[in-house]
């Protein structure tokens, strides 16, 4: 499968502290790669990196490219960011139609206003995140979920190879929390693109994922099928918790009873 991200010997420090330390992993075409870890692992900093929002020691490619040499338009189309925090300013009064419409933005010359085709592009990515009932609302009044599946809508306009979830399931019910991930695999499996998602519920990652890398202190401590990597041992180590991990009865993955916290 054609490799879409590959991140090589990647060191980021904040000052005299390091957040990623020594991070190699890759992501293919049709897969969706789950980032797991406790809190302050550097999940979400792994993703800018990726991104290209935060400086970097080693390497990251996007498709067949060192990130170091591509523009903001070249990697905004090879990538697609969806952040953790999706707030708006009410001041701009942009309705939600026109926030996805700026995932077209890469595409654009400077005085060129969005075609009938990208409009086409715009709504086809809000009907499939259940989001085109929302077109005409301000997004700066939608709720956090709302929010949340349209800048999913905006990601998938961008039209990337790879799509960068922080926390995709945030602020999302039940029942939308496995439309976004069942779209988000689907589409690995359709569009020929690849994904990297943090996330937090561990028994959606091991349900969705095709494969997961665990984060632990800024290092990658285990890489592989969900059923390899959430080991009741590797769980101890990273989370500092007693589990109980085995195959679920219902659904593909794994059912986790935490027994306790360890201080």
């Amino acid at each position: 499968m054609t490799c879409v991200l590959r991140v090589e010997a990647v060191h980021v420090r904040f000052g005299d502290a390091v957040v990623l330390d020594d991070v190699s992993m890759r992501v293919a075409a049709g897969e969706l790669v789950g980032l797991v870890g406790p809190n302050g692992s550097g999940k979400t900093t792994l993703l800018r990196a990726v991104a290209g929002l935060v400086p970097v020691q080693g390497r990251v490619w996007l498709v067949d490219a060192p990130i170091s040499a591509l523009s903001a338009r070249d990697m905004a189309q090879r990538a697609a960011r969806v952040p953790q925090t999706t707030a708006l300013d009410p001041n701009l009064g942009l309705s939600a139609l026109e926030v996805v419409l700026a995932g077209r933005a890469p595409y654009l010359g400077r005085w060129r206003w969005e075609s009938a085709s990208d409009r086409a592009v715009a709504c086809d990515a809000m009907t499939v995140t259940s989001t085109a009932h929302l077109a005409g609302r301000l997004a700066a009044e939608l709720s956090g979920g709302e929010r949340q599946r349209v800048f999913t809508a905006r990601a998938l306009t961008q039209q990337p190879r790879l799509l960068l979830l922080d926390e995709p399931t945030a602020n999302l019910d039940l029942g939308h929390q496995l439309r976004v991930l069942a779209l988000v695999l689907g589409l690995t499996r359709t569009a020929g693109m690849g994904a990297l998602a943090a996330i937090h519920d561990l028994e959606l990652a091991a349900r969705f994922c095709d494969r997961l890398v665990m984060l632990h202190r800024g290092r990658v401590v285990a890489e592989g099928p969900p059923a390899s990597v959430l080991t009741s041992d590797l769980l101890l180590a990273a989370y500092g918790v007693r589990a109980i991990v085995e195959p679920h009865p219902h659904v593909p993955g794994v059912r986790l009873t935490v027994l306790e916290a360890l201080a």
